[in-house]
Order: structure tokens, then sequence, then C-alpha cells
């Protein structure tokens, strides 16, 4: 995978882009690690100088307990985002991370420093609640059906040694699951920042009328876009992604 530059607790480095003209932080889904946006760094390195949220509870910090409150986590990756945002930043969250991005939005704007955009994938609005029977309660078998079907396993095929593996990251899988489960919106101060919205067009988790609630909390521009696949169709269509990042993010190029 090549060097990984750690930024303190929270943040992975994978290319570092020191004449980038704009960074971009990506937040990861459930059980998922800042690994898992190693090729959209390496995608779009050097253009853009690419950070990755590493969650507690896995890979190097897996000895640490999760933290099971969006807010919580939103706070802590603040603490240690603010001095990297000497050049605009933009943020990336994907299903969980995309609440995560979404507080932390706030708070560096809150700060004076506001993020350029938001893109928020895989993730309903933060006013768009559902009422569902909590999934990190799940019982263990139950838990390994539901990811297996979303796609949440890296490409693991369903077979004894992936279903371990996957076994082993269930309690970093539980604990963000608790944190995105128990997540309530409160009004507030809208982003001034644009929010790009981008799902699967099958995917079960985000319906349209969820996705299209994102207007309602920046005063900025909401652009859409549908890609084929469900939760997780960035993994089919990274050339793609990494394309609509680059004309957002460097605009005059």
């Amino acid at each position: 995978m090549g060097t990984t530059t750690a930024t303190g607790t929270w943040l992975r480095r994978f290319h570092p882009a020191d004449d980038a003209t704009v960074r971009m932080v990506c937040f990861p889904h459930s059980g998922g690690s800042a690994a898992y946006f190693f090729p959209v760094s390496r995608g779009l390195s050097p253009d853009v100088d690419v950070l990755s949220v590493q969650y507690p509870g896995r890979a190097e910090r897996r000895a640490e307990p999760c933290v099971t409150d969006v807010r919580a986590m939103a706070d802590l990756v603040v603490d240690e985002l603010l001095p990297w945002c000497d050049r605009p930043l933009a943020l990336f969250g994907h299903s969980l991370g995309g609440m995560v991005a979404f507080e932390v939005a706030l708070r560096l704007q809150e700060l004076g420093t506001p993020p350029v955009a938001l893109f928020a994938s895989g993730r309903r609005a933060p006013s768009a609640h559902r009422e569902e029977p909590y999934m990190h309660l799940a019982a263990e078998d139950h838990l390994m059906e539901v990811v297996l079907d979303l796609g949440g396993t890296g490409g693991a095929s369903r077979n004894p040694a992936a279903e371990q593996l996957l076994r082993l990251a269930l309690p970093a899988l539980r604990g963000d699951l608790q944190a995105a489960e128990t997540y309530r919106y409160r009004p507030g101060p809208l982003l001034t920042c644009p929010v790009t919205v981008l799902n699967g067009d099958v995917d079960s988790r985000v319906t349209l009328r969820e996705a299209t609630a994102w207007r309602k909390h920046t005063a900025a521009a909401t652009e859409f876009r549908w890609f084929p696949g469900g939760h997780f169709y960035l993994d089919s269509h990274r050339p793609a992604l990494l394309d609509l990042l680059r004309a957002a993010l460097l605009p005059a190029r």
C-alpha cells in the first residue's frame, strides 16, 4: 500500500501533496478504516492533498474503544483538523462518514474556517431520520448477513476465511453503527458551502426523498449524482467518482 504518514491520532495521509491547492478529508463508513480511501488518495494526488480519518477500534487503533456518538467524534476530528485548514478544505463522507463530515463542517464553519465543499455519499440527509430496529444490537449472524448483502466487505466473497475476518471486525462495526443509529439532527445554522449528494441508484439505505432532503441543510447549491449500484457503488465506479471530484475541486483545470 505504500507509506502511511500519520498526522496525529485521527488523520492519515497516504500520498502527501504539499503543493496541492486544495485538501480533501475522507470519512469512512461504519466498520471502515482510513485505508478504504487509499485509492482515492492515489487517484487525486498530487493535485489534491487527501487526508483520511481513522476511527478508533480498527487497524493500528484496534485496542482503543470506539466512539459511539457522532458529535463526540466530530469534536475529536476537528481538534486535529484545524492545523490543516491553511488551504481550501473539502469534506467527503460515505455512509456514517457523511454524518460525521456534516457535523465537522458545522464546527469548522462556526470556527471561521468553513469547508469549500461537502460530498455526502451513501447517506440520507441529517434531518431524514428513520425509525428502524438498531442493527448494532443485532445477533452476530444477522449482522454478518446484512453487511455481506450491502457489499461492505471490500469485495470479500462469502467464504470461511473472509467471513472470519468480518467477524473480527464486528466490534468496531457495532460501535460505528451505534453512533450512526443514535444520531439525531439538531436544527441549527445552515452550511454555507455547496453540498454534492452521491448515491447508488438501488441503494436501499437512501431513498430519493431522503437524498433530496440535503437541500434543507445548506444555503449554497446542492447537486445530486446517482451511480449504478447499491450502497457501495463507489467501489465499482471509482474512475467516474474521481473525475467528479477533480471537476468540483479543480474547476480551472
